[in-house]
C-alpha cells in the first residue's frame, strides 16, 4: 500500500487538532465509501474523494470494517492519518463532519464561475481536472493542468516548481491534502495569485487560510438520506439533490 502521508502534514494536524476539539461523544450514523465518493455521518455528513489504488484481489481491508458506523466521530478522525488510501478517505470525511461550520461566514456560490471570471486572459494552473476544465482553456490565456499520469495537454506534476509560481489563479481539490502533496504545492504559491481550493472534499476551516488558501468552495449537505443513496449508486456528485455549494472567502 502506498504511502499518503508523504510530507510533513502541518495543515492536516491544524485541521485535525479543530476537529477534535469538538465534543468527543458524537456518535457515527453512517459510514458509506461509494466509487468516487467517501461519507462519513456524525452532526452532520463531511465528504470525502475516495482513494484507491489497488483492485479487490489486492486490497487491504480498512481496519474495523463492518463496524465503523458502530464508532465515535473523534475514532475516525485520526485516520486521515493512515497509511491506507480508504482509510484516510473516512478520516477526512469524518473530519468534515465534524469541523464546525457557521453558515454566517460563507455564500451559496459555485467556484466555476469565479475562476472562470478571475482567469479571462490570464494564467491558470489547476492540480487535476475538473468538471469545467474546457470552459476554463476557452478563456484564460493559458492553462497548465498538472497531473500524475498526464494525457494529451496535461502537463506532468513534476513541473509543479516551474509552473506553478507563474500562475495568476490556482486551483486545486482537497485530494491534495489528502494525498501528502499540499505541504510542497503551498510553497509554490506565488504571492499575487488567486489560490482556489474545491470541491466536496475541502474542509471548511479557516485553518486553512493560513496555509495559502484565498478561497475555499466546499459542500453542506441539507438531505442526508438522498446523498448517501446518490454515493453508494456511484454518482460523480456533480448535481445531487440536497447538496448545497458554500464557499468562504479569506
Amino acid at each position: 500500500m502506498g504511502n499518503y502521508r508523504v510530507s510533513i502534514m502541518v495543515a492536516i494536524d491544524d485541521l485535525l487538532t479543530q476537529a477534535l476539539a469538538r465534543p468527543s461523544d458524537v456518535l457515527t450514523r453512517e459510514v458509506l465509501v461509494g466509487l468516487y465518493w467517501t461519507a462519513v455521518y456524525g452532526e452532520r455528513v463531511g465528504l470525502a474523494a475516495t482513494l484507491t489504488t489497488t483492485t479487490c484481489c489486492d486490497v487491504t481491508d480498512v481496519m474495523g470494517v463492518g463496524q465503523l458506523h458502530q464508532r465515535r466521530i473523534h475514532e475516525l478522525i485520526p485516520l486521515v492519518q493512515s497509511t491506507h488510501p480508504l482509510e484516510v478517505s473516512i478520516g477526512i470525511a469524518a473530519l468534515n463532519s465534524a469541523l464546525p461550520v457557521n453558515e454566517q461566514d460563507g455564500v451559496e456560490f459555485n467556484a466555476r464561475d469565479l475562476i472562470l471570471e478571475r482567469g479571462r486572459d490570464k494564467t491558470v494552473v489547476t492540480v487535476g481536472h475538473f468538471p469545467f476544465t474546457d470552459a476554463i482553456r476557452k478563456v484564460a490565456g493559458k492553462l497548465w493542468v498538472l497531473e500524475l499520469n498526464p494525457t494529451d495537454d496535461d502537463q506532468p506534476a513534476s513541473a509543479a516548481p516551474e509552473l506553478i509560481p507563474q500562475a495568476d489563479v490556482i486551483g486545486l481539490s482537497a485530494t491534495t491534502l489528502m494525498n501528502g502533496t499540499f505541504e510542497t504545492l503551498r510553497t509554490l504559491f506565488p504571492p499575487h495569485a488567486l489560490v482556489v481550493m474545491m470541491g466536496p472534499s475541502t474542509p471548511l476551516s479557516k485553518v486553512l487560510f493560513d496555509y495559502g488558501i484565498d478561497i475555499l468552495a466546499g459542500a453542506l449537505v441539507d438531505d442526508p438520506s438522498t446523498l448517501f443513496h446518490y454515493v453508494g449508486q456511484g454518482s460523480s456528485m456533480h448535481r445531487v439533490p440536497g447538496l448545497r455549494r458554500f464557499t468562504m472567502v479569506k
